[in-house]
């Protein structure tokens, strides 16, 4: 049925009505995407890191951060700081040993061009955050283990020191009595340092470190050196850490698990509660089991999740550093 001029005037001028009613929306979303884009810039830069030890580490990181400083300059930084304290019993010089009574450390670092270093099983150096950096821009490699990464160590000049402790020494002492091996929930034999921050440019890395579980099987390596079970950074979406009991979270590669459930449209604490369930499921029985997850995405937001209670982050950001609960999924006694 053919319309008639009027009928053909009135519909064309809805259409136009309709067309400047799109545009305006149109306008109107591409003015909220502008106001988000500004929020966004507000979230950065920011350093978040695992446990109450974390405050100190996120000063020193926050200290080049807030200089315009590179986020991969302040996470070796970060962590060195943990590293460095004696009284820190799952990190660096300190750190609880194996049963042989050896402190065997663990580390390795990330950057936003997915450039990657790690050691494991190294001994008497007391910062393998360092050194895992060296591997990372000074080899074609990415892990050295053992004598191999103690060589390497000291060919770039990291002295070699006894990282045994008067208190360390006395508390492996007092476990050889019963040479019981029972990890115990959010006590310190697992306690790692993972760090994540995002640069005033807009660039991620991470750097993950510890002396791993106390009393351990020498040579035991956990979670904390491998590359997308206890860090991952990708650019392009964000990144994650681990801690807690390494062999549950190297099961689910659990870091980068969480990068690519973000990448899927996950918030950073979406994502880490997945996978923490991901690892409830997969065991039998997680009883003593606690497992906890940090990350943060591109857009400077954060979020954590762990098998028990306990867990808790720090946070900087904004001439701020405090100390916030992970959410978690069982209770304990």
């Amino acid at each position: 049925m053919k319309k008639n001029r009027r009928e053909f005037i009135k519909v064309s001028a809805i259409g136009g009505a309709a067309l400047l009613l799109n545009s305006s929306c149109t306008e109107s979303e591409e003015l909220k995407d502008e106001l988000a884009a500004e929020e966004i810039i507000q979230n950065k830069p920011i350093v978040v890191s695992t446990w109450e030890h974390g405050l100190a580490a996120n000063e020193a990181a926050w200290e080049i951060l807030s200089k315009k400083g590179k986020a991969l300059d302040a996470v070796e930084a970060g962590v060195r700081v943990s590293e460095s304290d004696p009284e820190n019993l799952t990190v660096g010089i300190g750190g609880l040993p194996d049963r042989d009574g050896k402190v065997t450390l663990d580390a390795c670092i990330m950057d936003h061009t997915s450039q990657c270093g790690a050691v494991a099983c190294l001994e008497e150096i007391e910062n393998p955050i360092s050194v895992a950096r060296k591997v990372m821009e000074d080899t074609p490699h990415v892990m050295l283990v053992g004598k191999g990464a103690q060589e390497f160590a000291v060919s770039k000049g990291f002295e070699k020191k006894n990282l045994l402790t008067t208190e360390s020494t006395k508390q492996w002492k007092e476990w050889l009595e019963k040479s019981e091996y029972e990890p115990i929930i959010n006590i310190e034999n697992h306690d790692t340092i993972g760090m994540l921050a995002l640069d005033e440019d807009g660039n991620l890395a991470g750097a993950c470190t510890t002396s791993g579980m106390a009393y351990k099987l020498h040579g035991r390596v956990g979670d904390s050196p491998i590359i997308g079970a206890g860090l991952f950074v990708d650019n392009e979406v964000g990144a994650a850490c681990a801690t807690g009991v390494g062999e549950a979270v190297i099961r689910v590669a659990g870091s980068a698990m969480v990068v690519e459930l973000m990448r899927n449209g996950k918030s950073p604490s979406e994502a880490c509660k997945e996978v923490v369930n991901r690892i409830i499921s997969k065991h039998e029985n997680v009883d003593g089991l606690q497992v906890g997850f940090l990350a943060l995405n591109k857009n400077g937001e954060h979020g954590s999740h762990s098998v028990y209670q306990g867990f808790n982050v720090a946070v900087a950001a904004s001439e701020t550093n405090e100390l916030v609960d992970a959410s978690f999924d069982k209770e304990w006694d």
